[in-house]
């Protein structure tokens, strides 16, 4: 997993609030392979019943491409649970999501995915999205290790992360990776259980 120290990138503004997790992802798009999931990030918002691309919708406007930040209202990433609303996000260039709450379940599924995601006040969250509608291609930038997010008028917000979940996405490691850094411990104990505890193995 790729480690989260700092980012500054262009952000894209999504001002909606309770975007669930099948309009990130449709369910219908679930069983492919996740390179084919790709291009299902916001189908039905950002396309219309015929496929083609609606005017409105941020994602398909040139002035926002590149975005690797979004900012969107409140409850993001609510809805049923499927990791594949992070993957599909970050396979779309998404590295941080900014907002005043999130999903559990997304959120959780962030830390898990090397992405960062930031809550911050509602009304902070208006000025961040106003900002970045009236200069589309705006830079947010985000320092973990500081614990700050610089928005495009310069002012300063301060976030906090759970400890081991930030130093996790400093490090780049997730639950597994922390797992197998103890896999001496581990094969010891297997060991040792196999030469005290033999008649387990045998058991029906």
């Amino acid at each position: 997993m790729e480690p989260f120290v700092a980012l500054r990138a262009p952000a894209l503004p999504l001002p909606l609030a309770n975007v669930d997790t099948d309009q990130i992802i449709p369910a219908r798009f679930l069983a492919r392979p996740r390179e084919e999931q790709v291009a299902a990030c916001f189908h039905d918002l950002r396309l219309d019943a015929d496929g083609a691309p609606r005017a409105g919708f941020p994602m398909n406007r040139p002035a926002f491409s590149g975005a690797r930040i979004l900012v969107a209202r409140r409850n993001f990433g609510c809805g049923s649970s499927r990791e594949s609303a992070v993957t599909t996000l970050i396979d779309n260039g998404f590295r941080a999501f900014v907002a005043p709450s999130f999903g559990d379940i997304f959120f959780n599924n962030c830390f898990q995915n090397g992405a960062l995601p930031v809550r911050l006040p509602e009304a902070r969250i208006e000025a961040l999205l106003a900002a970045l509608e009236a200069e589309p291609g705006a830079e947010i930038a985000i320092d973990l290790e500081a614990g700050a997010l610089t928005g495009p008028d310069g002012a300063v917000d301060r976030f906090e992360v759970d400890g081991f979940r930030r130093d996790c996405l400093l490090r780049g490691v997730d639950v597994v990776d922390l797992t197998l850094g103890h896999a001496a411990e581990i094969a010891a104990f297997e060991a040792r259980q196999a030469r005290e505890l033999g008649w387990l193995d045998r058991l029906p």
